[in-house]
C-alpha cells in the first residue's frame, strides 16, 4: 500500500537528556510493572445504560463525579502484544484530561486498571508530565491535550493531542515520587523534592509527531486514535470530531513491529489512506478486517450511536451507546469492542459484543 498525499506527521527529537535527568533525579524508572503492584483504588462493576454493552464498570466515587477530570481515550493490553496481557494480568488503559479549575490546570493523565478478575477491577492514575531542561537542570510541565485518544503497542504509549498530533511516552519511564507533595504544584525543587500534583508516578513524554499538512490542504486534528491487529504490520488509525462544517477525516499509519513506533522516512510519518468519509460527532473508530466501528456522541442527555462500515458507507445503529461515549478499541481473543464514557456521574467503561454488530 503506498503513502498518500495530504496530512503527515513530523517526529520530533527525543528528549532523552531531560527524560534521564528526571529518572536519575527520582531513583531510577519503575515502569508498569511498578504502578501494578502498587494499585489504590477500586471500580464497581454495574449494570451499564444502553442496549449495546454487556458488561462495564463505573470508576470510584471521587473519579465518578470529579469536574477537574473528563475520561476520553482507551486502549487495553490487547494492543499492547500477541499474548494480550502484561505480567501476566489483562489491562485496560484510558486518559483524562483536566478541566480548569480555580485557575489551575493539570494537564492530562492515564489510569490503569486490572481486569484480570472481571468481577473486582484496580486501578490507579499516572500524571503525564513534560520534563523541560532548563540551566540548572530541568523542569515539570503538566501535558495538556485533551487525550481523546490512545494506543498501547510494545512498551509505547500514544496519546492523541488534536492539533498538535500525537504524544507518545515509553512506559519503563514511570517513576515514583517520594512523597505526594503539593496536590496544586508540579515542580522540581532545589533540595531534591518534588510535587506531582498529588500524584504518586508520573509518565514523561519521550517525543511528539506534530501534525503538518501538504499545501491546499488542512492539518488533521487528531481526535482520536486506535490500533487495527488485523493488518500486517500494524496500523495507526486516527480521526477527526467534527460538526456542520469542520472535517471528518479517518487516516491509518503503519507502525514500525520492531520499535513500535510510526514508520518514518526522514523524520516524516506519512499515511497509508486517508479519507474524508467519516461521520459528525465521531469520537473514536475501531477497525477489524476492514471493518469500521465508530462511536458518535449526542450531547450530555443524548445516548450514542455506533456506525459499522466503512468510510462513506456505514450503517447507523442509532443510540444504542450509553450518555458520552468516547474513544473505542477491539480486544481480539475476546472479540469485544471497549469504550467509555465522560460525562460526572454517567461515567463508565464498557464492553460491546462486536458479532452483534458485524
Amino acid at each position: 500500500m503506498a503513502d498518500v498525499a495530504g496530512v503527515h506527521l513530523f517526529r520530533t527529537g527525543e528528549r532523552v537528556d531531560e527524560v534521564s535527568a528526571l529518572l536519575s533525579r527520582l531513583g531510577g524508572g519503575v515502569g508498569l510493572e511498578g504502578v501494578l503492584a502498587d494499585l489504590n483504588r477500586s471500580a464497581t462493576v454495574t449494570r451499564v445504560p444502553g442496549r449495546a454493552p454487556v458488561w462495564g464498570f463505573a470508576w470510584d466515587a471521587e473519579d465518578s463525579r470529579s469536574v477537574r477530570w473528563f475520561p476520553q481515550g482507551i486502549t487495553t493490553s490487547a494492543d499492547q502484544g500477541d499474548a494480550e496481557t502484561v505480567a501476566g494480568r489483562a489491562v485496560v488503559c484510558t486518559s483524562w484530561y483536566s478541566q480548569d479549575v480555580k485557575g489551575l490546570n493539570k494537564g492530562a493523565r492515564v489510569t490503569f486498571v486490572d481486569v484480570t478478575d472481571r468481577g473486582a477491577p484496580r486501578y490507579r492514575h499516572v500524571l503525564l508530565v513534560e520534563p523541560v531542561p532548563t540551566p540548572a537542570g530541568v523542569e515539570l510541565r503538566p501535558v495538556r491535550v485533551h487525550a481523546g485518544g490512545l494506543v498501547w503497542h510494545g512498551d509505547y504509549l500514544h496519546v492523541a493531542g488534536t492539533a498538535r498530533g500525537i504524544y507518545s511516552f515509553r512506559l519503563d519511564d514511570i517513576v515514583r515520587v517520594p512523597t505526594t507533595g503539593d496536590r496544586s504544584s508540579l515542580a522540581l525543587h532545589p533540595d531534591g523534592s518534588l510535587d506531582g500534583f498529588g500524584y504518586k508516578y508520573l509518565l514523561p513524554v519521550r517525543f511528539t509527531y506534530d501534525a503538518r499538512a501538504d499545501d491546499g490542504f488542512e492539518r488533521l486534528r487528531y481526535s482520536f486514535l486506535s490500533l487495527d491487529r488485523s493488518t500486517s504490520p500494524h496500523q495507526l488509525v486516527a480521526g477527526e470530531y467534527g460538526r456542520r462544517s469542520m472535517t471528518t477525516r479517518l487516516v491509518r499509519y503503519e507502525i514500525d513491529p520492531e520499535t513500535s513506533l510510526l514508520r518514518t522516512s526522514d523524520g516524516l510519518a506519512r499515511p497509508l489512506l486517508l479519507s474524508s468519509d467519516g461521520v459528525p460527532g465521531m469520537q473514536g473508530a475501531a477497525v477489524v478486517h476492514g471493518t469500521y466501528y465508530v462511536t458518535t456522541s449526542s450531547g450530555r442527555y443524548g445516548y450514542g450511536s455506533l456506525y459499522v462500515g466503512q468510510p462513506g458507507a456505514f450503517t447507523r445503529h442509532a443510540k444504542v451507546l450509553p450518555i458520552g461515549p468516547e474513544d473505542i478499541t477491539y480486544w481480539p481473543s475476546r472479540d469485544e469492542l471497549w469504550s467509555l464514557t465522560e460525562y460526572p456521574a454517567r461515567r463508565y467503561v464498557f464492553v460491546m459484543d462486536r458479532a452483534e454488530f458485524a
